[in-house]
């Protein structure tokens, strides 16, 4: 094996898990999320020995998010339902329900952002870099997306 390879074999250990998390994250769902990694892991197995080891992460992480956001484009008008869904019957969120569930109610720029932001805990500058926005638009579809989430949840409790 080359030493390349025994370099990427080892980059793929340490990061095969935590990117199978991040890419559940945006989608919601534990085979697309393997799908879009291994999407992941191919991309950078072809193009391995031209990678800057500075920027290897955050490469790691565009290509991700940009397959996650390929796959969204893709799939938006292949949708197979066996009714037609009642647009007034959406289900209220379950205050205490899962946030990943309500992650999947964002629009998937701001879910992107907010794993990127929260659960990767990358800074506003990080972030920007992976999305290829400015730091601006991170801070404003960050907020935008937050809120977004708090409305979901519902009103806060009253604390006495």
């Amino acid at each position: 094996m080359a030493d390349w390879e025994a370099e990427f074999c080892e980059y793929f250990e340490a990061r095969v898990r935590p990117l199978r998390r991040f890419g559940y994250a945006l989608c919601a769902d534990w085979h697309l999320a393997e799908d879009l990694v291994q999407h992941t892991f191919v991309q950078l197995y072809r193009h391995w020995r031209r990678l800057d080891a500075a920027t290897l992460e955050a490469y790691t992480r565009r290509t991700l998010v940009n397959a996650f956001l390929n796959s969204r484009r893709a799939r938006r008008h292949e949708q197979i339902m066996a009714e037609v869904p009642d647009r007034a019957a959406v289900p209220a969120a379950d205050p205490d329900g899962d946030v990943l569930a309500l992650l999947t109610r964002l629009p998937p720029r701001q879910r992107v952002l907010i794993a990127l932001r929260y659960l990767d805990d990358l800074s506003v500058g990080d972030t920007a870099h992976v999305a290829g926005i400015s730091e601006g638009a991170v801070k404003s579809q960050t907020s935008r997306g937050l809120s977004a989430l708090r409305g979901l949840l519902g009103p806060e409790p009253v604390k006495e």
